[in-house]
């Protein structure tokens, strides 16, 4: 039996893409436009002070895949600097984990660098991490932990 800390067995890191996360300056717009323009639905819609951002995942038709639509709460914040740097688009990608420690340690032990010493909250109460874009090939990776009544 293979152990998921060896490097040819990543199926067992990542269950799946949890969402593609997208800056956008104004969350409302962009609610409407993925509504209207794509027939996409709000499944969810928060406010996360500690990422400072307001935040809504639209779901993909009858997949479960989702986009998260990612706004600015304050000039100051990560999106808020995304946004001046690159302007509207995808900022990150997340994979799904169940465990979100342990394959943060694997991920280390590889050599990657994570952005958090420890998990943060994420979208309804998610514990997340982030693997650095200059160790993922220039891509922002989310690790995501579902909340238990979530998955």
């Amino acid at each position: 039996m293979s152990s998921p800390d060896l490097p040819d067995d990543v199926r067992h890191l990542f269950t799946a893409i949890d969402h593609v996360g997208i800056a956008v300056p104004d969350l409302d717009e962009a609610m409407a436009f993925y509504r209207d323009a794509y027939g996409m639905q709000v499944l969810h819609e928060e406010v996360n002070e500690e990422q400072g951002v307001r935040e809504a995942m639209v779901g993909v038709g009858d997949s479960g895949s989702c986009i998260q639509l990612l706004a600015p709460l304050t000039p100051e914040s990560t999106i808020a600097k995304f946004l001046d740097r690159n302007g509207q688009g995808i900022q990150q990608l997340a994979f799904r984990v169940d465990d979100v420690e342990h394959v943060a340690d694997v991920l280390r032990e590889r050599g990657l660098r994570l952005l958090y010493d420890a998990p943060k909250r994420g979208t309804s109460d998610s514990r997340v991490n982030f693997i650095h874009p200059k160790d993922a090939g220039g891509v922002l990776v989310e690790l995501v932990e579902p909340a238990a009544a979530t998955h």
